[in-house]
């Protein structure tokens, strides 16, 4: 396997059609290019998502928690139901302090409560062979209405394409943070990439976006970042993407950075943003949604029939690999010695 997240490849040669029995109360399955799948109980839907916890300590360890928390709610919210209840399983190196762990569970607990979700059940440990940043794994479960259940695979010819923040917000508001000081970048710069950090979930722009209009489907651009995104949509959905990259949003500080760095924007990690179709009617609806709170977003283009995505009417590459780890190695390297 290659490192990072799984390949379209890979998934069709190794993982489909090996999930064990096929049971009629699964609405939605593993399927590429969807973030959770959809179970039925009675009259109700549980949409449910597992993540790694994954603690950068470097970051500070309560800007690191607040990341990991979001990144293990944050497909199950990709649904437009809100989390409800999240099983955190902590897989901690030996010799972990209580003071880290009780640092990290304090972040979790926070931001559990202020999203009404309840941490429900779990694990937590320290054994060999564990070591930071990937910790653990957490499930994360949301309950609701199947009229109010947006899925992965419902976008429809016809339907607009909507994109929150715009590329490289998390790769971007990483290395921004993290090596800020070193970079030969302008102050306002500096201080732009690490305000994109604070982007980095889309749990708010996913509720925000359902709740507003008649979304009909809904993926974040984490590895391999936007162009990923789009295409994983296209493919769970079974369309095309057509996109005109002058009308992407791009967040202050983006292209400074990634020139800098020699990232893509298009294809560095963007945990934070979401890439949504919309139908037509019901767009300015829930673009005035998303301004109204604070979060950048714009129609980018149409889906239509086909397969893959194209950006300005040429055919947009499916990236094979992301920028935003090797450009961290070189950076540690570059300032840290």
């Amino acid at each position: 396997m290659d490192d990072g997240k799984a390949s379209r490849e890979f998934f069709a040669d190794h993982v489909a059609g090996r999930t064990g029995a096929d049971r009629a109360d699964v609405r939605l399955g593993p399927t590429y290019g969807a973030d959770f799948g959809v179970v039925d109980v009675g009259d109700r839907v549980l949409a449910l998502a597992t993540d790694p916890v994954f603690v950068l300590r470097e970051l500070g360890v309560e800007r690191a928690a607040w990341f990991a928390f979001h990144i293990c709610v944050s497909d199950v919210a990709l649904s437009g139901l809100p989390p409800a209840h999240l099983s955190v399983a902590l897989n901690l190196p030996p010799g972990t302090s209580t003071e880290t762990f009780d640092a990290i569970w304090a972040v979790f607990d926070r931001e559990a409560r202020e999203l009404g979700a309840s941490i429900t059940t779990g694990h937590t440990g320290t054994y060999e062979g564990c070591a930071f940043p990937t910790v653990g794994g957490a499930t994360a479960l949301a309950v609701g209405d199947p009229a109010d259940l947006v899925v992965p695979t419902g976008a429809r010819p016809g339907d607009r394409v909507v994109v929150t923040k715009g590329p490289a917000i998390e790769s971007v508001g990483i290395l921004g943070v993290l090596f800020g000081d070193d970079l030969p970048l302008d102050d306002d710069v500096v201080a732009a990439a690490r305000a994109r950090f604070d982007e980095a979930s889309p749990v708010r722009d996913a509720l925000t976006a359902a709740a507003a209009g008649n979304v009909t489907a809904m993926h974040d651009a984490t590895e391999r970042g936007l162009a990923n995104g789009l295409h994983e949509l296209a493919a769970a959905s079974g369309v095309s993407l057509a996109v005109e990259r002058e009308r992407v949003p791009v967040g202050a500080g983006v292209r400074e950075v990634c020139e800098y760095f020699g990232m893509d924007p298009w294809t560095a990690s963007s945990e934070g943003t979401v890439v949504l179709t919309v139908a037509p009617d019901d767009v300015d609806t829930v673009l005035g949604a998303l301004d109204s709170e604070g979060i950048r977003a714009a129609d980018v283009g149409a889906v239509e029939a086909g397969a893959g995505v194209t950006a300005d009417g040429d055919p947009l590459a499916e990236p094979d690999s992301d920028p935003l780890w090797p450009a961290y190695q070189a950076a540690r390297e570059r300032f840290r010695g």
